[in-house]
């Protein structure tokens, strides 16, 4: 089947050839035509098959605009909102449809505003849209197309019960859609009360996880794991990486260890102001960030085209959030990897996990760590060779003729090397991060502490950026209520103290001194 098959108007057509869309994918070959005949549908399928589009075309093809937006759209965050308006304005852009989003933490009078001048859709997370309702500033009585989207991820949010009271301010006679990827009781109850014979639409199990995808499983013993991640991490040939944890001080303590090895990894969670996640996003989005440790909950509505691996690093707690997880990457056709980390405990978990998804998840032995010393190697001569071939280098010409008399031009060459990337990770080096002091480290207290919102990457950064000391030198740091503990080489110490002491960090002003032993002995106690 072909987009032109579907009796598409000329204008969606033409904003679809000029997006890059070729053919409909299951999803959208499967529901856009009943949408088109005006029917209920059920879509079951996961974030990154090409739903947006299933829904977005025949709203931006059947809208008539008016003075009241023709269709809703509730999403259950504020960047699917914004992602999903994104798009239908696109695939609307002939037609000239508008859609706005809808969402909290964003001005509340800009909305009401853009809506007083005229919407055709609107797309928006549950909570605001009931405000706006309730303002009167939102009015639902022309909405001709319904759509809840995410809906299994809006009923772990609880909204539930805000859903239904949005449905009630529409007319009954509206066309109503459901897309979720996974399908508990309370779905299917909204489902019967909210939607008129509704036809279904489900994906077959072989396409609920991405085709595209390739998943394999290592497993590790937990006090193995940052090693094994640091091991793939240089092996694997990764574009943007997602690392997933279980639990929000799991997400801090793992970036805080990957930034320490020297990787340029932000992490991602519930305690993050809405201006900070758009920040770490943002960034994420346009590669400034290469890897993104997170919590399923704050990568809700992430929606990123060029994710190459997502890893597991702990283990999903069900199989529905195996699916959504991995579904974050092979998005577009492209391919993707999907890799998890099983401890022996949890062999269980996978099985199940293969079980309910219907797939199958290979097995791989990790990588030596010459495997990632020589992969490390070769990305370096890569860098390299980019540089020359650019001619990024001349300026530095100089310093190697001036050095060229006394020296060898490998030595040089290698000189310049250790000063740019440091010596090569070692094993032992890598599992060592967070254990207690080594021999020729010492402590720092920093008077900044998580009541002041700092983190560990924060601190990570401030010691890379004032004192330009890698962070791969920098050793295990404990962040307590008011203060932190710095664990550095003893050679670096004065130099940090001397670059830190006194700066402003998160609008406080920090001192920093060599901790002293009975300060610690009293924290330890």
């Amino acid at each position: 089947m072909t987009f032109e098959e579907l009796g598409l108007s000329k204008e969606t057509l033409k904003s679809i050839v000029a997006m890059g869309f070729e053919e409909p994918t299951p999803i959208q070959a499967g529901t856009i035509p009943l949408i088109l005949d005006g029917k209920d549908v059920i879509g079951q399928a996961q974030t990154g098959t090409g739903k947006t589009a299933a829904f977005g075309i025949p709203i931006a093809d059947r809208c008539v605009k008016g003075k009241k937006p023709f269709a809703l759209i509730l999403e259950p965050t504020r960047e699917l909102a914004m992602q999903v308006a994104e798009e239908i304005n696109r695939i609307g852009k002939y037609k000239r449809i508008l859609a706005l989003p809808v969402y909290g933490g964003a001005s509340i009078l800009n909305q009401i505003k853009a809506m007083r001048r005229g919407v055709d859709v609107i797309v928006g997370t549950p909570g605001r849209v009931l405000d706006h309702i309730g303002r009167g500033t939102l009015v639902l009585s022309d909405i001709k197309m319904a759509v809840l989207d995410e809906s299994d991820e809006m009923l772990d949010m609880g909204f539930i019960d805000d859903i239904k009271e949005i449905l009630k301010a529409t007319p009954t006679e509206r066309q109503t859609l459901l897309f979720s990827a996974t399908m508990p009781e309370p779905i299917f109850d909204i489902a019967k009360r909210h939607m008129r014979t509704p036809e279904k639409i489900r994906l077959s199990p072989k396409d609920m996880v991405v085709r595209e995808i390739k998943q394999v499983f290592y497993e590790v013993r937990m006090h193995e794991k940052i090693e094994a991640l640091a091991r793939l991490l240089d092996v694997e040939d990764t574009e943007l990486t997602l690392i997933f944890c279980h639990t929000k001080k799991d997400v801090d303590e793992l970036c805080g260890k990957l930034q320490q090895i020297g990787y340029n990894a932000s992490a991602l969670h519930g305690d993050y102001t809405q201006a900070r996640r758009d920040e770490v996003m943002d960034k994420f989005r346009k590669g400034k960030i290469d890897i993104l440790v997170a919590t399923d909950v704050a990568a809700r509505g992430l929606d990123i085209q060029n994710v190459s691996h997502v890893i597991n690093y702990s283990i999903p707690q069900n199989p529905e959030s195996y699916v959504h997880r991995i579904g974050r990457t092979g998005r577009a056709g492209k391919s993707g990897i999907a890799i998890t980390f099983v401890t022996p405990r949890e062999y269980n978990s996978l099985r199940l996990i293969e079980r309910s998804a219907k797939t199958t998840i290979s097995r791989k032995k990790l990588p030596s760590l010459e495997d990632a010393l020589r992969a490390r190697e070769k990305s370096v001569a890569a860098e390299l060779a980019d540089v020359i071939r650019e001619n990024r280098h001349q300026s530095f010409l100089s310093v190697v003729e001036s050095l060229s008399g006394e020296f060898s031009f490998s030595d040089i060459a290698a000189a310049a090397l250790f000063t740019a990337y440091g010596e090569p990770r070692t094993s032992e080096e890598i599992s060592s991060f967070g254990r207690s002091s080594d021999r020729g480290k010492v402590r720092l207290f920093m008077t900044i502490g998580r009541k002041d919102n700092i983190r560990i990457p924060d601190i990570v950064q401030s010691i890379a950026q004032e004192a330009k000391v890698p962070s791969s030198k920098i050793g295990s740091i404990k962040v307590f209520d008011k203060f932190t503990f710095v664990e550095v080489p003893a050679e670096i110490a004065d130099l940090i103290i001397g670059s830190l002491n006194e700066i402003m960090v998160k609008g406080k002003r920090v001192r920093v001194r060599q901790a002293e032993e009975r300060v610690e002995e009293t924290v330890r106690k």
